[in-house]
């Protein structure tokens, strides 16, 4: 038997670990490193939880400094744009309080509004694609064609039991994962699931399937994707929305893997294992060809991943340099998930917290802080 953490409280998490191994998944102490480089597992997750509830990063990394006089937080703030003068960052414009004001920066410009937001105050700025700028009449300060193109998410879908006797939810309700891959050629998994203390699917599965709130999932996604999407301007103003053209499971690759992925959710899920913990298979049942992928199109949800829309690199599509440099503009950063090249095979917390951190060491050694 898998031996759990002893903070952990909900009996299903271990047994789903089990279950994965009954089937021939190996099990790790974490899903970190090896589980998730070489054919994959299943573990227990390692959750940034602090009584019972998730602990964010503002509240860890910014909260016991809000006292300092050199940080200014302000909340219900609208970033409109980057000033520029020339090809140099001066500072960024604000909308708050029903007022614009402008913020002077007095080093550097760094931008972390995540792979949403990044690429529309870039465009709002005169930085992106020189033709989708011309079509607002926002003047183009450096053309930058890859801002907002790039972008990759992970989506999931939910396969859903019925618990025998109701369990409530603990932690953060997701205490158990496996890594596995849709074929056995592939170097590392392209697939992964959580299994979720509740029933989390989408309003098209809920339905068709109407599942009790009584229930758990096993919530599967393609996390190597090759679908890729765009973040467009919908207007000339900052608020203007955005127009998000996702693009999920284009590419007829990911389409595969998510359906090979429901199918080992389901095997996993209907294993001896879990049994004490399922009175009956909710979704989606022994759907097949057509009628399976129907599924798996109508139960897609976001697992808020958004990246990839200001990658690095050095190729004509990417924004920033290896020191988060926006190419051609002077004094201007990017530190956020939008760097990514692709995104990461795991969940995306982790990586941003890496990019943060890099980014604070790039700039003490830069301006000898």
């Amino acid at each position: 038997m898998f031996n759990p953490p002893r903070t952990l409280t909900n009996p299903i998490a271990p047994a789903m670990v089990d279950a994965a191994r009954s089937v021939g998944l190996p099990s790790f102490k974490n899903q970190n490193g090896r589980m998730m480089e070489g054919d994959g597992g299943a573990s227990i997750v390692d959750l940034n939880v602090q009584d019972g509830r998730r602990r964010s990063i503002f509240r860890a990394y910014t909260f016991p400094y809000m006292d300092r006089p050199n940080l200014t937080v302000l909340t219900q703030a609208l970033v409109t744009r980057v000033t520029i003068e020339g090809k140099r960052a001066t500072g960024v414009e604000i909308l708050y309080e029903g007022k614009v004001h402008r913020v002077r920066a007095g080093r550097e410009v760094i931008l972390s509004l995540g792979a949403l937001h990044t690429p529309k105050v870039l465009m709002q700025s005169g930085l992106g694609d020189q033709d989708e700028l011309g079509s607002f009449a926002i003047p183009c300060v450096q053309h930058l064609p890859g801002v907002g193109r790039n972008f990759m998410n992970h989506c999931g879908f939910a396969c859903i039991w019925e618990y025998q006797h109701p369990l409530p939810p603990r932690n953060s309700a997701v205490e158990a994962t496996f890594f596995w891959k849709s074929n056995p050629k592939l170097v590392v998994p392209d697939l992964q699931t959580f299994q979720v203390e509740v029933p989390a699917c989408s309003p098209e599965s809920a339905a068709q399937f109407n599942p009790p709130q009584s229930s758990w999932t096993l919530f599967g996604s393609v996390v190597r994707p090759e679908s890729r999407g765009q973040i467009h301007l919908t207007g000339p103003t900052p608020l203007h929305p955005i127009r998000i053209e996702n693009n999920i499971l284009s590419h007829p690759e990911d389409l595969k893997a998510a359906i090979a992925c429901v199918e080992l959710c389901r095997e996993i899920g209907n294993s001896a294992p879990l049994r004490p913990f399922a009175k009956r298979e909710v979704m989606p049942g022994n759907l097949k060809g057509p009628d399976l992928e129907s599924f798996v199109r109508d139960a897609l949800m976001s697992t808020a991943h958004q990246t990839c829309t200001a990658k690095m690199g050095r190729d004509s599509m990417s924004v920033v340099d290896g020191a988060l440099k926006v190419f051609g503009i002077d004094n201007l950063r990017v530190a956020d998930g939008s760097v990514m090249p692709r995104v990461t095979t795991g969940n995306t917390m982790a990586p941003c917290v890496i990019i943060g951190e890099r980014a604070g060491e790039i700039l003490k050694l830069e301006h000898k802080l």
